[in-house]
């Protein structure tokens, strides 16, 4: 099927023609749905911690995190094309509706009001104006959403990358010290660059801590391959293969390469002012400290198992209560190590309020057991998405990751994905149809064989802006 230059262009990707060929066979054969069994709710799958149970999960990261490596990941690589969809519409197509004229009516009100009214041109009107938001002006419309300015200060007003440089102060500083890593696309690594370089200082005055910024972009080893409708290569206009970046799932390889402790990962997005700051960083600590406790508990089984010295009906009882993974009714130590030797996240899940977003569910394993997975609708066959109108909470990517081994080693965490989540989606190329493959979610699928506790948290802690005009709600003024 492949001619020579296509097996050098799959090469130049990091691609053997074996996985081209697995890829063509997922569009051939498609991803079957997941085996859903119920909704995770409050006391089946989804812990709810009382004040109390906060004060001590809190105390307990706090008095170990100087002692842990700690990092907070987050993916900031994609562009804001969503977030000014409709801003794009009116300039190109004159097409207005009412998100156009609350924009319009509350222009003054945006953070970005300064800079938009000094590159405005004299007279301009409405559609200028949309104009010089999302093309010649601030560019908005095509760079990422950590590079559009969110919130307004006294002191000045903040992009939302540097609203992330403020929470890991508050969280995730270790030892006077606050790695933080960004997933960015190369397009746009010079912006983030510059603006980092100077922002950092100021910051790093205000809080007195040095910051460790990384970065890492979307591996082309991770790209798929794009097909025909009729699930035959698609080939350009120079006859080469078309291949595309694989999801947000592809980015499993990039803290993949990290080295820490603890990870945080958390939206670009999903930010908050100064003033409403307090739950979302109260719960991130508590998050850790939940997690910091099922770790220990793990791997203190895990050395009990090792030296055959484990009663194994209360390593199940850890298993079944604490790390929410039901077993079958027959199961021997073989099984319950392996399900212990696991990397581990804490999910906080916000109530179910009409947001868009995955949701929290008991997964049927074809190992015989039952385990919390994030299941987003495109996952779930249509008879199973009743379950989804179930669910009282969701999923907000507030996700905090113990990654070491009971030894002090590293997890491989491409060991623990279901490449059987990935889903195909319809785009387009050059005005011709295409199926595109996504990779599993880097909080679903990419995430599946690990050990996934959800906790209950304030909807405090969830403020995303998908469009823009979601920066003028009160978490954002």
């Amino acid at each position: 099927m492949f001619a020579e230059q296509d097996l050098r262009q799959i090469a130049e990707h990091g691609l053997s023609p074996e996985q081209v060929e697995l890829q063509l066979e997922n569009f051939r054969r498609g991803f079957p749905p997941l085996n859903v069994v119920r909704a995770a709710s409050p006391g089946d799958g989804v812990l709810m911690v009382d004040e109390a149970g906060a004060d001590a999960a809190v105390k307990r990261y706090e008095e170990a995190a100087g002692r842990l490596d700690v990092v907070k990941f987050v993916p900031a690589s994609g562009a804001a094309t969503r977030m000014f969809k409709e801003l794009f519409e009116f300039v190109n197509e004159g097409k207005r509706g009412k998100g156009i004229d609350t924009l319009l009516e509350h222009i003054r009100e945006f953070a970005f009001w300064p800079e938009l009214e000094a590159v405005l041109p004299a007279g301009a009107d409405d559609r200028a104006t949309v104009d010089a938001i999302v093309n010649r002006g601030l560019d908005y419309g095509h760079k990422p959403k950590g590079l559009v300015t969110f919130h307004a200060y006294p002191e000045g007003a903040r992009k939302a990358v540097e609203e992330h440089l403020v929470e890991g102060a508050t969280y995730a500083a270790a030892n006077g010290v606050a790695r933080i890593h960004f997933t960015v696309s190369p397009e746009h690594m010079e912006g983030f660059r510059t603006l980092l370089s100077a922002k950092v200082p100021v910051y790093e005055k205000r809080f007195g801590i040095r910051y460790d910024i990384s970065f890492s972009v979307q591996k082309s080893s991770t790209d798929t391959i794009a097909v025909n409708p009729d699930n035959t290569p698609f080939r350009q206009e120079d006859g080469r293969l078309l291949f595309r970046p694989a999801g947000h799932g592809a980015l499993i390889e990039n803290p993949n390469e990290i080295d820490a402790d603890v990870i945080f990962i958390k939206n670009i997005d999903n930010v908050t002012t100064d003033a409403l700051r307090g739950d979302t960083v109260r719960y991130k600590k508590v998050l850790a400290g939940v997690l910091l406790d099922l770790q220990a508990q793990a791997f203190e089984y895990l050395r009990a198992l090792d030296a055959g010295s484990a009663d194994l009906a209360s390593v199940a009882g850890f298993i079944e209560q604490k790390l929410c993974v039901k077993l079958p009714a027959s199961y021997d130590a073989a099984l319950l190590r392996s399900i212990l030797d696991r990397p581990i996240r804490v999910c906080g899940m916000v109530r179910n309020e009409g947001e868009p977003g995955g949701g929290p569910f008991w997964v049927a394993n074809p190992d015989g057991t039952e385990s919390l997975q994030i299941a987003e609708s495109s996952q779930i066959a249509p008879e199973d998405l009743p379950l989804m109108k179930a669910a009282t909470h969701f999923n907000p990517v507030d996700l905090v990751c113990g990654v070491r081994t009971s030894e002090g080693g590293k997890f491989d965490l491409r060991n623990y994905t279901d490449p059987a989540t990935g889903f195909i989606s319809s785009k387009s190329s050059g005005g011709r149809e295409l199926r595109a493959q996504e990779l599993p979610g880097l909080w679903n699928g990419a995430m599946a064989r690990w050990n996934t506790i959800f906790v209950d948290v304030p909807i405090t802690t969830f403020s995303p802006v998908k469009v823009v005009q979601d920066l003028l709600r009160p978490q954002h003024r």
